[in-house]
């Protein structure tokens, strides 16, 4: 390296020093208008609050959301059938009046059909649930007793804390066995392993033979996204309910008897008297409550999803008793509504952000009115135009960064509040606290430099003379 020429090392340390020294000297500056520095950072404060807050939301709305996908399970779409109801109001007769059309409801055929014929389908897993009382040592309550098939669990996201599943020649021969939710667990096996023992589920004692992991799902999105609270559930092979508990496909002698009496009697008044939900249970023609199918590819599902209907509807003599839904796409219309908030959110923040930035710009122009002689006497002691810029441009950057890291801790503040008092998910990430750090940086650059450069310019012996 010649002699004369500064190396890289002496470089730095120099910047380092006169960086140094313009924030000390920008402190000093900003330490002498306590009150007016702290009223100039308020937007910034609000605005960087207002980013924080709205990046904490979304994130949690995309962890909810990722979480929601797991319990339904990817790619799955849900068949569910549509029972008449005996409330709706009877259409009076335009025209030629048209016979009824006879469906069979939704059978264990139409699945089988479906894996069978629609491509693209991997699997499919049936459902048929019956209300029910669990009795066991004297304890008994209210429940639900599930037939489901061995692929269930899996397309459900079901994971077991203790037994196995159930076995094929089970599952084949419609044995008495049972999984049980966790909750069925700690209610009736409070003291001893549910393992081998019996419980009596109905009018049947079932063995248990494995007992389910615990899945905390709200009563809300389980109710919002149609997916089974398992806690509280019995689950027996699906050939088990039809064989020893319900098979709506089958006619019995006793319905015929019980459906005749109805009839004889006063049905007018029996409907009105009968439970809702026996009238449903009673009306309902359908073998199984749910069919959900798992699609091998996401981009696929909305073609898969419209050639069920095409093909269900051709098998039940084009009655459309049943309705097919596509979770995920119900997960994104959620997350769509969630990003509108959001962008809402973040255009207040950012209008939020620029009134700060302009606040900052007017008292560091008004600023360098009042310090004309201050520039003139640095001027005159042997400081340059940069050193001038330099210092108007730390005491913006200053106020932008006091306000911004304010902004931070109110904004987390803001975030726990949301969550505990309005139940929205919210989760403060390091990305976002390095993002709002950054904006109100950049904020303190783009809005001081134009005051800086004013001051940089002032004719020294202009300001030497200035009153």
């Amino acid at each position: 390296m010649p002699l004369g020429y500064p190396t890289w090392r002496d470089a730095r340390q120099q910047v380092v020093a006169h960086a140094a020294f313009s924030m000390r000297t920008a402190i000093e500056a900003v330490g002498h208008n306590k009150l007016r520095a702290g009223l100039t950072s308020l937007g910034i404060l609000f605005g960087v609050a207002s980013v924080i807050a709205m990046l904490a939301i979304g994130k949690g709305a995309e962890q909810e959301i990722l979480e929601q996908m797991r319990l339904l399970g990817s790619n799955n779409i849900v068949v569910t059938p549509l029972i008449e109801q005996k409330e709706e109001e009877k259409a009076k007769d335009e025209g030629v009046k048209q016979p009824k059309k006879y469906s069979p409801g939704l059978t264990v055929r139409d699945a089988e059909a479906i894996k069978r014929v629609v491509p693209d389908v991997e699997t499919t897993s049936t459902e048929v649930v019956l209300n029910t009382l669990i009795t066991r040592e004297g304890r008994r309550r209210s429940g639900k007793v599930v037939g489901v098939d061995t692929s269930y669990f899996r397309l459900t996201n079901l994971s077991l804390a203790a037994g196995s599943w159930f076995a094929p020649v089970q599952v084949a021969r419609g044995r008495p066995v049972a999984i049980i939710g966790h909750g069925v667990r700690t209610r009736f096996f409070t003291t001893e392993d549910p393992l081998g023992k019996t419980i009596k589920v109905g009018d049947n004692w079932l063995t248990v033979v494995g007992v389910l992991a615990d899945r905390k799902v709200s009563g809300e999105t389980s109710q919002r996204l149609g997916i089974r609270d398992a806690n509280m559930d019995v689950y027996v092979p699906l050939h088990t309910m039809l064989l020893r508990y319900r098979d709506r496909a089958q006619l019995t002698q006793a319905e015929i008897e019980r459906a005749a009496r109805a009839f004889n009697d006063n049905p007018l008044a029996q409907a009105d008297a009968e439970d809702p939900e026996a009238r449903a249970e009673r009306t309902n023609y359908h073998q199984l409550d749910r069919i959900v199918v798992r699609v091998r590819e996401a981009s696929m599902v909305p073609a898969v999803a419209d050639v069920m209907r095409r093909m269900l509807t051709r098998r039940h003599n084009t009655v459309v008793d049943f309705e097919i839904t596509v979770p995920e796409l119900l997960l994104k219309q959620e997350q769509r509504t969630k990003n509108i908030f959001n962008i809402v959110l973040g255009a207040i923040a950012s209008i939020s952000l620029i009134v700060g930035g302009i606040g900052i710009m007017n008292i560091m122009l008004a600023s360098v009115l009042e310090r004309i002689r201050e520039i003139g006497v640095r001027r005159a002691m042997g400081a340059t135009q940069k050193d001038i810029l330099a210092q108007f441009l730390s005491e913006a950057v200053l106020i932008s960064v006091a306000g911004g890291v304010a902004g931070i801790l109110v904004g987390g503040g803001i975030s726990l509040g949301i969550e505990q008092f309005a139940g929205i998910r919210t989760i403060v990430s390091a990305l976002s606290v390095i993002v709002a750090f950054g904006v109100s940086f950049t904020v303190g650059i783009i809005f001081g430099i134009v005051p800086a450069h004013r001051a940089a310019q002032q004719d020294p012996v202009v300001c030497l003379r200035y009153e």
